[in-house]
């Protein structure tokens, strides 16, 4: 096919978030643009786990006030497996730029979370993205 559509590097994305509703919606406006969710967790605890399994994820996007601790650590424990991470937070932590691929802030409209997500892929392909939505923050490294 000729005009189809790239292939994509992200694909497979590992969702923790602890807000019941954000995560639903999450889940589902991402399947329906063609991502494949690998789990969905609200527990830093279960999110490790995943992240240290044996699951292939592209992509973990993650909150960082979860309500068994902080998002951090599962950020901390993808970039040791070489995923990248995106945090969905309402404030991005100090210190995140070390850890994580980009920060999108909440709320944010869904075709932001789609538009971070490919600017990270877009990085992760040695380009520079053209547009970045406002309310997110891409940092220098991915990966």
């Amino acid at each position: 096919m000729l005009f189809g559509r790239k292939k994509r590097r992200i694909v497979r994305i590992l969702v923790v978030e602890d807000e019941p509703l954000v995560a639903f919606d999450t889940e589902h406006f991402l399947t329906d643009n063609g991502f494949e969710i690998v789990a969905t967790t609200d527990l830093v605890s279960e999110g490790l786990a995943l992240v240290n399994g044996d699951a292939a994820i592209d992509l973990v996007l993650v909150d960082v006030n979860l309500a068994d601790g902080s998002g951090i650590d599962v950020a901390r424990a993808a970039k040791e497996r070489g995923m990248p991470v995106l945090f969905v937070t309402g404030t991005c932590p100090d210190g995140g730029r070390e850890v994580a691929s980009g920060c999108l802030g909440k709320p944010y409209p869904q075709r932001d979370l789609v538009a971070a997500i490919e600017a990270i892929e877009t990085v992760l392909e040695g380009k520079t993205p053209r547009k970045l939505p406002a309310s997110f923050n891409l940092f220098a490294t991915v990966g």
